[in-house]
């Protein structure tokens, strides 16, 4: 199995201007559209934070996704953590 297709798991945090401009919804539709299992959710700090699992080139493509997000979304950060996968989850949510 090459590196691309091989589960993974990453934990985003994205900071800017992300709430109130449907980023979590849309970042559900774009994970969903992926494959991906795991969930998003607004932080505490105004920032968006998501765990993602799947095949490791699907979780890059959300990572780049994330990096500008939905029209009105001014990204100006996106913290990337690989972490070991644990496949917990059966779909991707959004977590309130």
């Amino acid at each position: 199995m090459d590196s691309a297709s091989e589960t993974a798991r990453v934990h985003l945090k994205i900071a800017g201007r992300v709430e109130g401009v449907y980023f979590r919804a849309s970042a559900l539709q774009e994970a969903q559209s992926l494959g991906l299992t795991g969930w998003v959710m607004n932080g505490l700090d105004g920032s968006v934070e998501a765990i993602a699992e799947g095949a490791r080139a699907k979780l890059e493509e959300l990572i780049a996704w994330c990096r500008h997000g939905p029209p009105g979304a001014r990204v100006s950060h996106v913290d990337v953590s690989w972490e070991t996968p644990q496949h917990a989850f059966r779909s991707f949510t959004i977590k309130h």
